[in-house]
């Protein structure tokens, strides 16, 4: 008998006689945290295994963007430099240069010293002025009119300008015609000034090709 009331007193003991906090509004005990179970989880292990993955999109930094400002700028330039050494070597453009008037009266002497200060400095092309470029008539044309001698254009109109000689009356200050439609300065030693063809410039040639035909301008 004594046992049962003593089973009897600690069931009906009150929820705070027994070291429980009560809920007011039920009457019920609240376990405190030191007798509440402690529950733990485990991540799935392919949860672990996936990688933080950025997509390959990141913020660019200054150093980058001077970097590429500055790579930009020098391409820029290695391209202009490679245009105007390219405009150069094709003959499309003549040097800057400022080219001398006769300073005499017309001689053979006088026509070639002014057409020998054109050597390698203009460019062939399809004008006829140095600042520009010269063609095979152009060249000629321009050299004698800074003596006063106005010449067509062409090669053909400027042999019809001028008289038919023979190879061994010809003197520096004569031109050399082919048929072809070049013409050429003869130099008086067998050799002749003249702007030869595209890519190259006006020259001074030792030697004459071919059979040209000997032309003296009055």
């Amino acid at each position: 008998m004594t046992l049962a009331t003593g089973l009897f007193v600690s069931v009906s003991m009150p929820a705070a006689a027994a070291g429980l906090d009560v809920d007011a509004a039920t009457g019920g005990a609240i376990p405190s945290a030191a007798t509440m179970q402690s529950v733990s989880y485990e991540a799935p292990s392919t949860a672990a295994a996936v990688p933080f993955v950025r997509d390959g999109y990141g913020a660019t930094s200054q150093e980058e963007v001077d970097a590429s400002s500055a790579a930009a700028a020098a391409a820029a330039a290695e391209a202009e430099a490679a245009a105007t050494a390219s405009s150069g070597s094709s003959g499309s453009t003549a040097s800057a240069q400022t080219f001398a008037a006769p300073a005499v009266a017309r001689s053979g002497e006088a026509i070639l010293a002014y057409a020998a200060q054109f050597v390698g400095v203009v460019p062939y092309g399809n004008g006829n002025d140095p600042s520009d470029s010269f063609a095979c008539d152009g060249y000629v044309q321009y050299v004698f009119a800074a003596f006063g001698v106005s010449l067509p254009r062409g090669a053909g109109a400027q042999a019809a300008s001028g008289v038919q000689i023979s190879a061994s009356e010809a003197v520096a200050g004569d031109l050399l015609y082919w048929g072809e439609g070049h013409i050429a300065i003869y130099d008086g030693a067998g050799g002749m000034y003249d702007s030869p063809d595209w890519g190259r410039y006006v020259q001074h040639r030792l030697s004459i090709w071919g059979d040209p035909v000997y032309i003296r301008i009055p």
